[in-house]
């Protein structure tokens, strides 16, 4: 199982939300490339970035910083957040990055969707479902749908999707651990490649993951406050396995 960092973009600048509630930021660095220079070093070799005022707006507002790690790592990325159309993620591929993220589009505009997977490939896109108390939370996390997660996934699934990250908000910066349950559940009813994130704090949570059978777990606070170290969860991940 890989352990991806995640990079969170606000404002220009590294943040972690608490609970993917944009009043409860920490920020951690002013400059974002910083922080994946950090991870980088310490043997990461895929970085998870949201651009999360993308997210709320629906554009990709921080593409030049996006950009800029892109151009100055040999790592692969993985970007997520206001990539709703083709263009976009059109866009971001030519800037470097191998794998964009759509979530809010996937289920609004399933047009892109499809548009996208038949221009850029299958192994181009991650369909990102963003769970709170088993429904679909929309746009950066802020709307509400009705939709579950089981439907949501078995409808990209249908399309022809690959690769899904699964994340709990309500785990999603707490440090609590993860919503182990869901990500079974998520594993149990569908045959695409689950990446899981939210409320990994700890090497053991990462040892459970990797047990459960997803692919990779984002992680984000926990290695921000050092309470786990990228490196050491590398190293031990390397050979733990089902």
């Amino acid at each position: 199982m890989k352990v991806i960092p995640a990079i969170d973009i606000r404002a220009g600048r590294c943040v972690r939300l608490f609970q993917g509630d944009y009043s409860q930021e920490t920020v951690f660095a002013d400059d974002p490339l910083e922080m994946a220079i950090k991870w980088i070093q310490q043997g990461a070799d895929y970085l998870h970035v949201v651009d999360l005022d993308g997210a709320r707006e629906g554009s990709a507002a921080n593409m030049e910083v996006i950009s800029r790690i892109c151009s100055e790592s040999e790592v692969r990325i993985q970007v997520g957040g206001g990539i709703r159309d083709y263009e976009t993620a059109a866009r971001y591929i030519d800037i470097g990055v191998s794998r964009v993220i759509m979530g809010t589009s996937a289920v609004d505009r399933t047009g892109e969707l499809e548009r996208i997977l038949n221009a850029l490939g299958d192994e181009s896109l991650i369909v990102s479902v963003d769970s709170r108390n088993g429904l679909v939370a929309l746009d950066g996390w802020t709307r509400d749908s009705q939709l579950t997660v089981e439907d949501v996934i078995g409808d990209m699934e249908s399309i022809g999707v690959k690769r899904c990250m699964y994340t709990d908000i309500l785990k999603d910066g707490t440090l609590s651990e993860p919503n182990y349950e869901g990500v079974k559940d998520v594993l149990a009813f569908t045959k695409m490649k689950i990446i899981a994130a939210g409320g990994i704090a700890n090497l053991h949570h990462l040892k459970q993951m990797a047990l459960s059978g997803v692919e990779a777990s984002i992680v984000g606070r926990a290695l921000y406050t050092g309470d786990i170290k990228l490196r050491e969860a590398i190293d031990e991940l390397k050979y733990f396995d089902r």
